[in-house]
C-alpha cells in the first residue's frame, strides 16, 4: 500500500510519542484511509519526501526508526566481509570453514549478508545503506569495519579492488580508479568517515601501515586473544607477548586507533589468571589498547578444540564462572579512556557446542548494578547536554610517548559527550630491541623494532576525534551534541597542549570522508594525514 500525503499529515497530528501510541495511531489511519496497516519503512519513505529535513519532527523519526540505538553513537557502523581465502595462523580455538573466511561462521549476521552477496563489496555497501535509510536512519557518516580472516595476508590487488568496492558503493557509482573514489567521497552524500582494518601482529610492518593509510584505514584491529604465553603456545598462536607490544607501538606511532581481541577462558587459561592479563594490559605500557572486543571462548565444530572438549581435557568458561570474571573485570580494571565494543561474539546458539549461551551479558550486569566507566557505558546517545559540562583531561603512558584523553563530560562523570586522543612521541624516541618473528604460515623471518612513526618526532598525531549524540545529516542546520561545537573546542584544546609541550606540527589521522572538516580546522592533506603547523 502506498503511504498518501495526507496519511502523513494525519500522522502528523497524532504525533505519537513511544511505540505503543504509534501502532494505536497506525491502527486508526488504517480505518480511516481504507488501507492495511504500513510498515515503519513506508511511512518514514514518503515522510521524508513529504517533510523538509529541517522541518521533520525528531520524535516522531526516532519512534518510526528500526533500532535507534544504531546511529546514536554518531556515525553509521556498516560492516562488510572479505571473501573466503587461506589464513597464515593454525589456531586451536578457531572456526574453519570452507565457504568463509577463517574464523567466521556462516550463520552470524554479517556473514550471512555477504555470503548471500557473494562477498562484493559494492553490493555489501550498497544494500547496508539502503538498510539503514528503509529503517529510518541517516548513513551520512560511515564507520566502515572490514572483517574476514586476516587482511593483511590477502593478495594486494585484491585489498585495493576490494577498498575501491567499498567507496564505489557508498558513492553510487564505479569510479575508474581508487583515488577517484575516495577524492568523490570527501564531499559524497554518504561519507566513509573511518575504516577499520583486522591483522595480527605479525603482519605489522611499515610498509604494510602506509598500505592501510592509502586506504584510508583509520583503526587496526589485533588479535592478542591473551598476554599469557604459556596459552599462546598452547593454542598455536604461533606469536608472543613481544612482539604484540611491537605492534601495538607502531599502530600508535602511526595515530591509528587500536582494538585489541581478547579471549577469556582458552585452553590452560584460569579465571584468576585471564583478570590478570586484563591487569596488565591496562598497567604495561608497552600495550594500553583504545578499544576491546572480549570473545569468551566457545567451542564449534568447526575448530580444533572441539576434538580436545570430546576428549576431555578442555571445558570452556559457562554461566556464573565467566559472568563473574567479567563483572570484576568491567568493575576494577577498565579505564575511562576505553570503548568495550563487544562483550560477547556474535555466535548463534545453536553453533556452539560448549561454552557461553548467553547474550545479554551487559543487561545481567546491569541488573547486578556493575557500574562500569567504559566510553560505551557512557555516550551520551540521545540525552540532552546538561548545562554544566566539563573539559577533563586524562594523561597516561602508552608505548614511548604520553597519551592525553580529552573530553566533555557531565559534572559527575557518568555522561560522555566528545573526546578526543591527542599522541605526544617522546623527543628521544629510544630504538627499542631488535625482534625476529618468525610467521608460521610461509616461515619467513622478519626483524622488526617498534621505532617505526609515520613523522618525526616534533609531531604531535591526534588518533580520535568523536562527538556522540545522535547522528545529523551532514549540512543539517538542526542543533544536537553533533553540533554544537564540541569538537572545535577539542582539536583547539589539543593544539594549545602541543603546542606548549613544544610540538611544531599536529597531524591527524583522518578518515577520508571527514576532511574537509579538518580544512575548515586550518589542516592541509600531507601523506594521508591531515597536517597543522604549530
Amino acid at each position: 500500500m502506498s503511504v498518501s500525503q495526507s496519511y502523513i499529515t494525519d500522522l502528523q497530528k497524532i504525533r505519537p510519542t513511544d511505540e505503543e501510541a504509534l501502532r494505536q495511531a497506525k491502527r486508526d489511519l488504517a480505518t480511516k484511509h481504507g488501507s492495511t496497516i504500513v510498515s515503519n519503512a513506508k511511512i518514514l519513505k514518503e515522510y521524508r519526501t513529504h517533510v523538509a529535513t529541517d522541518d521533520q519532527d525528531q520524535t516522531l523519526l526516532r519512534v518510526l526508526r528500526k533500532r535507534n540505538v544504531r546511529t546514536l553513537s554518531g556515525i553509521a557502523p556498516v560492516t562488510v566481509l572479505t571473501k573466503p581465502y587461506p589464513c597464515p595462523g593454525r589456531c586451536a580455538y578457531c572456526p574453519t570453514e570452507a565457504r568463509m573466511p577463517k574464523s567466521y561462521i556462516a550463520s552470524e549476521p554479517a556473514a550471512q549478508r555477504a555470503l548471500q552477496l557473494h562477498f562484493d563489496p559494492y553490493q555489501q555497501m550498497k544494500l547496508r545503506i539502503e538498510a539503514f535509510e528503509a529503517n529510518g536512519h541517516n548513513a551520512d557518516k560511515i564507520e566502515l569495519i572490514v572483517l574476514g580472516g586476516t587482511w593483511s595476508y590477502y593478495d594486494e590487488q585484491y585489498q585495493q579492488e576490494f577498498i575501491k568496492g567499498l567507496f564505489d558503493g557508498a558513492n553510487g557509482f564505479i569510479a575508474d580508479s581508487l583515488a577517484i573514489a575516495q577524492k568523490h567521497n570527501e564531499t559524497a552524500q554518504h561519507r566513509i568517515i573511518g575504516l577499520t582494518l583486522e591483522t595480527r601482529p605479525d603482519y605489522v610492518t611499515k610498509e604494510e601501515l602506509w598500505r592501510m593509510r592509502q586506504f584510508g584505514c583509520t583503526h587496526v584491529q589485533i588479535g592478542v586473544q591473551t598476554l599469557d604465553q604459556q596459552v599462546l603456545d598452547l593454542i598455536k598462536r604461533d606469536d608472543n607477548v613481544q612482539n604484540i607490544a611491537r605492534a601495538t607501538a607502531m599502530l600508535r606511532d602511526f595515530g591509528f586507533k587500536v582494538t585489541y581481541h581478547l579471549m577469556p577462558g582458552l585452553p590452560g587459561a584460569t579465571p584468576e589468571g585471564d583478570y590478570q592479563v586484563f591487569k596488565q594490559v591496562f598497567t604495561d605500557p608497552r600495550f594500553q589498547p583504545d578499544m576491546l572486543k572480549i570473545y569468551p571462548c566457545v567451542v564449534v565444530k568447526s575448530a580444533q578444540i572441539y576434538q580436545w572438549y570430546k576428549d576431555g581435557k578442555y571445558k570452556p568458561y559457562e554461566g556464573k564462572q565467566l559472568l563473574d570474571l567479567l563483572v570484576r573485570i568491567k568493575k576494577d580494571l577498565i579505564p575511562p579512556y576505553v570503548r568495550i565494543n563487544r562483550l560477547i561474539r556474535d555466535i548463534p546458539g545453536d553453533d556452539i557446542v560448549a561454552g557461553n549461551l548467553v547474550t545479554n551479558l551487559r543487561q545481567l550486569m546491569h541488573d547486578q548494578g556493575v557500574v562500569c566507566q567504559c566510553i560505551r557505558c557512557r555516550e551520551v546517545r540521545d540525552a540532552v547536554p546538561e548545562t554544566e559540562v566539563q573539559l577533563m583531561e586524562r594523561t597516561y603512558r602508552a608505548g614511548q610517548g604520553a597519551e592525553h584523553f580529552l573530553s566533555f563530560e557531565n559534572s559527575d562523570q557518568s555522561k560522555l559527550y566528545a573526546f578526543t586522543r591527542l599522541r605526544l612521541p617522546d623527543r628521544e624516541h629510544r630504538i627499542t630491541e631488535k625482534l625476529e618473528v618468525v610467521r608460521f604460515f610461509d616461515k619467513k623471518k622478519i626483524t622488526m623494532t617498534g621505532n617505526e612513526l609515520a613523522f618525526p618526532t616534533d609531531t604531535a598525531l591526534i588518533r580520535e576525534l568523536h562527538t556522540y549524540g545522535e547522528l545529523i545529516p551532514v549540512g543539517s542546520a538542526r542543533s544536537a551534541t553533533q553540533h554544537i561545537g564540541f569538537g572545535k573546542r577539542l582539536m583547539a584544546r589539543a593544539e594549545e597542549i602541543a603546542r606548549r609541550e613544544g610540538y611544531k606540527k599536529l597531524a591527524v589521522i583522518s578518515g577520508i570522508g571527514v576532511r574537509g572538516y579538518y580544512e575548515k580546522l586550518g589542516f592541509t592533506l600531507q601523506d594521508t594525514y591531515m597536517v597543522k603547523e604549530l
